[in-house]
C-alpha cells in the first residue's frame, strides 16, 4: 500500500511538470508566432495572439497603446508589408500555480539592436494570449548619464505634463 501512494504521488509530480513544459512550451510558440507575424506584417496573426482588451507599451514614455489604439497605430506599417523584425535570442517564462497566468521577460535582436522584451499572458478558453506586453531599449549602465543627458529637456517636458494632468 505504501509503494502505492509513492507511485502515485510520483506521477502527480510529473504529471504536473509535464503540463508545465507543455505550457511553457506553448507560451515560447505564441510569443515567437507572434513575432515572426510582425515580421511577415500579418496583422491577424500578430493581433489574433493578443487578448481583446491587450496592452502594448512602446520605449516612448507616451506609448501605453490599448488594443484599438495600437491595432490602428500600426496598421498602416502591416499594410505597407513591412511591420518590425524582433528575434528573441533569450527568454525566461514563469508560470502562476493556477496554469491560467503567465509572465516572461526576453532579450531581443531588433533594428534598435537589444531590447527586452516583458509581459503577461493568460490563458483564454485553453489558449495562451499576450494581455500585456513591455518593450524596453537595453542601455549599457556606463551610458546612462549621456543618455539621460541626451533625452532631459523631451523627459521634463513630459513629466511637468504629467504632473499637471495628476493633480
Amino acid at each position: 500500500m505504501k509503494h502505492k501512494i509513492i507511485i502515485i504521488a510520483v506521477l502527480l509530480m510529473v504529471n504536473t511538470v509535464l503540463a508545465q513544459t507543455s505550457d511553457e512550451q506553448k507560451i515560447n510558440k505564441v510569443l515567437d508566432n507572434w513575432h515572426m507575424a510582425a515580421a511577415n506584417a500579418d496583422f491577424e496573426a500578430y493581433f489574433g495572439n493578443m487578448t481583446k482588451e491587450g496592452v502594448f507599451l512602446g520605449t516612448d514614455a507616451m506609448e501605453n497603446w490599448q488594443n484599438t489604439e495600437f491595432r490602428e497605430f500600426s496598421k498602416p506599417y502591416f499594410d505597407k508589408g513591412k511591420a518590425w523584425n524582433f528575434t528573441t535570442v533569450q527568454r525566461n517564462v514563469y508560470l502562476d500555480d493556477s496554469g491560467n497566468l503567465a509572465w516572461f521577460d526576453e532579450l531581443l535582436d531588433t533594428q534598435m539592436k537589444i531590447c527586452r522584451g516583458s509581459g503577461v499572458l493568460k490563458k483564454e478558453n485553453g489558449q495562451w494570449k499576450i494581455a500585456h506586453y513591455v518593450l524596453s531599449i537595453a542601455v549599457p549602465n556606463e551610458y546612462v548619464d549621456e543618455l539621460v543627458q541626451i533625452k532631459e529637456e523631451k523627459d521634463n517636458a513630459i513629466l511637468e505634463e504629467l504632473k499637471k494632468n495628476r493633480q
